[in-house]
């Protein structure tokens, strides 16, 4: 019992005091907003990917996308 307790306390204590969380200070933003911090490259190129997939899959809801699988949206 004793043994457990103390892994379940070591993994709380891993969990608290390593996690990278952190206040960004408003000057520290602009860094954060630069185009290699992005999560896709070229925005164009993403909104013509999930254009292109709402079409072939028929899914609405995952990009904001409507229409069936014939493209014609």
């Amino acid at each position: 019992m004793k043994v457990r307790v103390i892994k379940l306390s070591s993994i709380v204590y891993m969990l608290v005091f390593l996690s990278a969380c952190t206040q960004v200070k408003p000057w520290e933003r602009g860094d954060l907003a630069l185009s290699q911090m992005a999560l896709e490259g070229d925005a164009q190129e993403a909104g013509v990917r999930h254009h292109t997939f709402a079409s072939k899959e028929s899914a609405t809801g995952g990009y904001g996308g409507a229409g069936g699988g014939c493209g014609c949206n």
